[in-house]
């Protein structure tokens, strides 16, 4: 149970919640890479490295941070794009960042436009369709995200991170917890830190299942 890894999928139909693998959630100061504790630091560069190797890095902001429900939420939101602008900064030619919101949790259906929402009843539908291979959850509430981060590992090869105000993520390939302000800048910090030093990997076929 404890050599079990969250990595990237497609794992299969039904992927195991990564707690009753054994993964634990990080301390504070602390995050998860594939389910191991590093210490918070490790975590911003391998998160930035991760978002300028992608061909369509994506950020995938909730409710808790796209609704002004109050102040710390509206700065929440101003530092989210503070981090896509940089991004779109900072990536080469042929990389397409995206920012992709989750305004609420009611199925979409029969039908969303995946290109300027995502379903969080089936975000695999929104990776395959923009092509996404590295995404960062921020500001949705836990038990939502949880059950995306596992339908995104389930059926897709994404990769994913997550930006937790609580205590993290066990179903995220990379999960930072308490999330601030001073957090999602010091993440854009990092980007724009490793500008020119990662090498974007080619696109993959479709994110998904091939």
């Amino acid at each position: 149970m404890s050599d079990y890894r969250v990595l990237p999928g497609p794992e299969h139909f039904l992927p195991p919640a990564a707690a009753s693998m054994g993964i634990r959630l990080p301390n504070p100061g602390e995050a998860h890479i594939n389910g191991v504790i590093v210490p918070e630091e490790k975590a911003y560069e391998e998160a930035a490295k991760q978002f300028l190797m992608a061909s369509v890095p994506t950020i995938f902001p909730g409710p808790l941070v796209l609704w002004a429900w109050n102040e710390k939420a509206a700065k929440k939101a101003t530092a989210v794009r503070h981090l896509y602008n940089t991004l779109k900064e900072c990536v080469q030619p042929g990389q397409k960042p995206m920012l992709i919101p989750m305004p609420d949790y009611r199925p979409k259906y029969p039908k969303i436009n995946p290109e300027v929402e995502i379903n969080p009843n089936h975000p695999n539908l929104t990776i395959w369709h923009n092509k996404i291979d590295c995404c960062m959850f921020i500001g949705v509430h836990c038990h939502q995200a949880n059950l995306s981060l596992k339908i995104i590992r389930g059926g897709t090869s994404c990769y994913t991170i997550a930006m937790c105000a609580q205590a993290g993520h066990e179903d995220a390939m990379l999960s930072f917890r308490d999330a601030s302000v001073e957090k999602i800048m010091t993440l854009a910090d990092w980007v724009k830190k490793l500008k020119g030093t990662v090498q974007p990997r080619i696109a993959r076929k479709n994110g998904a299942t091939n």
